[in-house]
């Protein structure tokens, strides 16, 4: 039988200079942290997330609401991947919406999704700062 140790991780996603941004609530595994995790991304109308880079996978599953990142919209029903090393492009909604995710050290990199700072994004990152190519 798995073993089982979680706890409920929330976060208002605010950034400097920022107004709105969506709030998480991750379930996670507390004595685990290369686990994989899983929680929600809420939206409210208008709000949005900037562009930001992970070295570790996710899965994103669109509950409801419409976003666009990385020159896509994406609605209800889509799953989208994003593999290890990657950027996540600025995601805006004007409908507000839920996702679902679950990030997991990726075969890559072996990073892990949940480390010190990950919540504290100072201000949005550049996709010329890093080399994805590796």
């Amino acid at each position: 039988m798995p073993q089982s140790s979680s706890m409920l991780m929330t976060w208002n996603g605010r950034w400097a200079g920022s107004t709105t941004g969506p709030s998480f609530s991750f379930i996670l595994g507390s004595d685990r942290p290369t686990e994989p995790n899983a929680g929600l991304l809420r939206y409210e109308p208008g709000a949005s997330f900037p562009l930001h880079r992970h070295d570790f996978a996710q899965v994103w599953y669109i509950l409801e609401g419409e976003f666009y990142c990385g020159g896509r919209t994406y609605g209800p029903g889509t799953f989208v991947y994003m593999p290890d090393p990657h950027f996540e492009h600025e995601m805006t909604t004007e409908s507000g919406g839920t996702v679902v995710f679950l990030q997991y050290p990726g075969p890559t990199t072996g990073a892990r999704p949940i480390y010190d700072g990950r919540m504290n994004l100072k201000k949005p990152e550049s996709p010329e700062e890093y080399d994805l190519t590796r």
